[in-house]
C-alpha cells in the first residue's frame, strides 16, 4: 500500500528547502546585480530553453511516463517496464538533441519570438542570446533527469528526485558568487551555474542512485511496443495543445521585455515568490499522490482513488489559502525583508511587491492545478487536461494582449467548497492581523524585521489553526497527528528514568 502521507511530507521537506535555497539564491543575485537590463537579459534567456522544459521535461513526459510505468510494474511486468524505459531514453533523447541543436543554431530568431522587446538593442539581444545557448544543454539533464525521477516515484522513493532541485539552486549560487567573477557581464556567470547544477542534479545524482537499486537500461528502437505507444499516446496532446498553463510565464516574459528597465526581474521575482507554496504544498503533494493514484487505477480500486484524491485536494486547499492570504497582506514586507539589500533598493521592492500581490490572488488555484492534472493523467485520460489548460493559457494570453472548468468523475466537490470557504474565513482574519503586524514591521531595521516578521508570522499559523480547528475542519487532524507523533518521540524511555 503506498504510503502517501510519508511521501507527501518528504517531498514537501524536499521542496521547502528548494524555496529556501531558491530565496538565498534570489537575495545574493538582488543583492549583486539588483534589478537593471542585464539581471531582465538573463531572466529573458529562459525562455527559449524553458519551453523545451515545459512541452516535454516538465510536464508531458513525466505525467505520461509514470503511470504506464507504474501499471507494468504493479502488474508483474516489470521486464516490459524497463522496455519502456529503455526505448524512451533511447529514441527521445536522440531526438531531444537534434532539438537542442536546432535551437542553438536559431536561438537570435527564437529570442525575437520569446523576447521581443530585444530586437532594437542589438547588444542586450546578443547576451540573452549567449546565456540561452548556455542554458540550452541543460534541457537534457532535466529530460533524462525526468524520466529516471519518474522510475524513483514509481518505485516509491522521494528522497532524491527531491535534492535534484536543491543541487540546481547550489549551481546557481556558486554561479553567482563565483563563476560571475571570470566572465563578462557577470550575469553570465549564473547561467553557467544553472547548466552545471541541472547536470549534477537532475541526472548525475539519479544515475547513481538507481546504478545501486537497480538500473536496467538497453537501447531500444522498439517504439511499437504497446507501452511505449500508450505513453506517446498520453504525452503527444499535451505537446501538440501547448496547454500547460506553466508556460503563463513565458507570455509574460514575452510582454514585459517591452516594458522599462528592471520590470522583468521584478515580475520573475514575483512569480517566483508566489510559487514558493505552489511548489510546496502543490507541486509537492501532487509527486507524492501521482504514483499512488496510478497504482489505484490499475489495480480498480477506484474507491481508493476517490478518496486520496479528494482529500489531497482539500489538504491542498486548507495550507494555499492562508499562504496567499499573507502574500496578499504583506507583500512589501515580505520582499523587503528577503531581498532589499546591495543592489536592490526600496524602488525595487515596491516594484516587485505590486507583481506579488497580483500573482498571489491566483496562489491557491495554481497549487491545486498540478493534483488535478496528475489525477487526469493517472487515469491515462489527456483530453480534459489538455483542454482545461489550453483554455486557461489562452484566456492569459488575450488578458496580456489587452492591459477549469470541466469535473473530474472522482472528486468530492462539496468536501472542497466547505475546505475552500472556511479556509478563506481563517485566512481572513490572520491576513488582517499580519496587516496590522506590518504596520510595525516595516518601521524595524534589518535583523529585527526578519525577527519580528517570521515570530509574526508563526502566531498567524497558529491563529489559522484555532480558527480551523474551532471550525472543525477534518484537515487539522494532518497537523495534530503530526504533533502527537512529534510527543510521542520526545517522551523519555520509562526504562531510561529508573536509571
Amino acid at each position: 500500500m503506498p504510503n502517501v502521507a510519508k511521501a507527501g511530507g518528504i517531498m514537501m521537506a524536499s521542496l521547502f528547502l528548494s524555496r529556501v535555497l531558491g530565496f538565498i539564491r534570489e537575495a545574493i543575485i538582488s543583492a549583486k546585480f539588483g534589478q537593471t537590463e542585464l539581471t531582465d537579459a538573463y531572466n529573458a534567456a529562459f525562455s527559449v530553453p524553458d519551453t523545451i522544459f515545459f512541452l516535454i521535461a516538465g510536464g508531458a513526459l513525466s505525467s505520461a511516463f509514470i503511470p504506464v510505468f507504474t501499471e507494468y510494474l504493479t502488474t508483474d511486468r516489470e521486464d516490459d517496464a524497463w522496455k519502456i524505459f529503455s526505448t524512451l531514453a533511447t529514441v527521445l533523447s536522440l531526438a531531444l538533441i537534434v532539438l537542442i541543436g536546432l535551437c542553438w543554431v536559431f536561438a537570435p530568431a527564437l529570442v525575437n519570438i520569446t523576447a521581443p522587446g530585444y530586437i532594437d538593442q542589438p547588444e542586450l539581444h546578443a547576451q540573452v542570446v549567449r546565456m540561452a545557448r548556455i542554458l540550452l544543454p541543460a534541457q537534457f539533464a532535466f529530460f533524462m533527469g525526468g524520466l529516471l525521477m519518474g522510475v524513483l516515484y514509481a518505485k516509491q522513493s522521494f528522497t532524491v528526485p527531491g535534492l535534484g532541485p536543491n543541487i540546481y539552486n547550489i549551481g546557481i549560487i556558486l554561479g553567482a558568487i563565483f563563476i560571475a567573477e571570470m566572465v563578462d557581464p557577470g550575469v553570465v556567470g549564473m547561467s553557467w551555474g544553472a547548466s552545471i547544477g541541472a547536470f549534477a542534479g537532475s541526472l548525475l545524482l539519479p544515475i547513481l542512485v538507481l546504478r545501486k537499486v537497480g538500473l536496467h537500461f538497453k537501447p531500444s528502437f522498439d517504439v511499437r511496443h504497446e507501452g511505449v505507444r500508450k505513453v506517446f499516446k498520453i504525452m503527444l496532446p499535451v505537446i501538440a495543445g501547448l496547454s500547460l498553463p506553466g508556460v503563463f510565464m513565458l507570455i509574460l516574459k514575452a510582454f514585459s521585455s517591452k516594458f522599462g528597465e528592471g520590470d522583468l526581474t521584478a515580475l520573475t521575482y514575483g512569480n517566483q515568490m508566489m510559487q514558493v507554496p505552489l511548489g510546496i504544498f502543490g507541486q509537492a503533494l501532487a509527486l507524492a499522490v501521482f504514483p499512488a493514484l496510478s497504482q489505484f487505477y490499475a489495480q480498480g480500486k477506484m474507491d481508493m482513488y476517490r478518496r486520496q484524491i479528494s482529500g489531497t485536494l482539500r489538504t491542498v486547499l486548507y495550507l494555499s489559502v492562508p499562504a496567499a492570504a499573507v502574500m496578499l497582506a504583506i507583500p512589501d514586507v515580505l520582499v523587503q525583508t528577503l531581498y532589499e539589500r546591495g543592489a536592490f533598493v526600496h524602488e525595487d521592492t515596491m516594484r516587485t511587491a505590486v507583481g506579488l500581490r497580483m500573482f498571489a490572488i491566483g496562489a491557491a488555484a495554481w497549487c491545486l492545478h498540478p493534483c488535478l492534472m496528475r489525477g487526469w493523467f493517472s487515469i491515462q485520460k489527456t483530453v480534459p487536461p489538455v483542454v482545461m489548460g489550453t483554455i486557461t493559457t489562452a484566456v492569459f494570453f488575450g488578458l496580456c494582449f489587452t492591459v477549469l472548468n470541466q469535473g473530474m468523475p472522482f472528486i468530492n466537490l462539496p468536501g472542497l467548497f466547505t475546505t475552500f470557504w472556511k479556509s478563506a474565513v481563517a485566512a481572513a482574519v490572520m491576513a488582517g492581523a499580519l496587516m496590522g503586524a506590518g504596520v510595525l514591521i516595516r518601521t524595524l531595521p534589518d535583523v529585527g524585521r526578519i525577527v519580528v516578521l517570521g515570530f509574526s508570522l508563526l502566531l498567524a499559523m497558529w491563529l489559522y489553526y484555532f480558527i480551523t480547528k474551532w471550525l472543525k475542519m477534518p484537515e487539522t487532524k494532518y497537523f495534530d497527528r503530526a504533533v502527537a507523533k512529534l510527543n510521542k518521540k520526545q517522551e523519555p524511555d520509562p526504562d531510561d528514568s529508573d536509571q
